[in-house]
């Protein structure tokens, strides 16, 4: 009698656990899931703009004379050949350093390059006029080669004509591993992926 009953109350048991819903573990999250919460992207991985109209574009000028006017010619080789104070503001946020060039894309012998200067501190918003020739400025601001072979500005000096002349600025998430033999291809090649925004502006003179 005891087997039996142990037998009973054995089936009974089975019969009532196998009615009993089982707990299914949640899947983890999809990634296109409603409810799932994204993960902040640390700044280091943060994607730098990967192409010119992703990035920032923020205003250049100069005192000494207004987008697409005329240079002064004291700022040219038939004046004083110094360089014009320039101004930048609304830069991005971030901003390590700053590379500028300055070329003439109407030479007959192709574009020519008048001024390299790169590694301009990021908290610089300004150049004033006259910047000496030199391969390391005091500020650590360093001057590369121009289309001369000279480590300084040259100013505008067509042979015929009236030519445009463009004040390009970077703005770099870096300081850039070059020295004062750097040309301006040498820049360009270094800015790349590291360039967060530009600024630019151009002049005109003819001689």
């Amino acid at each position: 009698m005891k087997v039996v009953s142990r037998i009973f109350f054995s089936g009974l048991l089975f019969f009532l656990c196998a009615c009993v819903p089982s707990t299914k573990i949640a899947d983890e999250p999809l990634a296109n899931d409603s409810q799932a919460q994204p993960q902040e992207m640390s700044t280091d991985q943060e994607e730098i703009p990967a192409t010119e109209e992703d990035m920032v574009k923020f205003p250049i000028s100069s005192s000494a004379f207004e987008h697409k006017g005329k240079i002064p010619v004291k700022y040219t080789c038939k004046g004083k050949d110094i360089s014009p104070p320039l101004s930048w503001q609304q830069a991005p946020t971030g901003v390590v350093s700053y590379a500028l060039i300055v070329d003439d894309p109407d030479a007959p012998a192709g574009t020519w390059v008048h001024w390299v200067l790169f590694n301009i501190p990021g908290a610089v918003s300004e150049l004033g006029e006259g910047v000496v020739a030199g391969k390391t400025l005091a500020d650590g601001s360093v001057q590369g080669k121009s289309s001369w072979g000279r480590n300084q500005y040259n100013g505008p000096c067509p042979p015929t004509g009236e030519h445009r002349y463009f004040f390009k600025l970077y703005a770099l998430d870096t300081m850039l591993n070059l020295t004062s033999e750097a040309s301006k291809a040498d820049v360009i090649q270094a800015i790349q992926g590291h360039t967060v925004g530009t600024a630019e502006m151009m002049g005109v003179f003819s001689k």
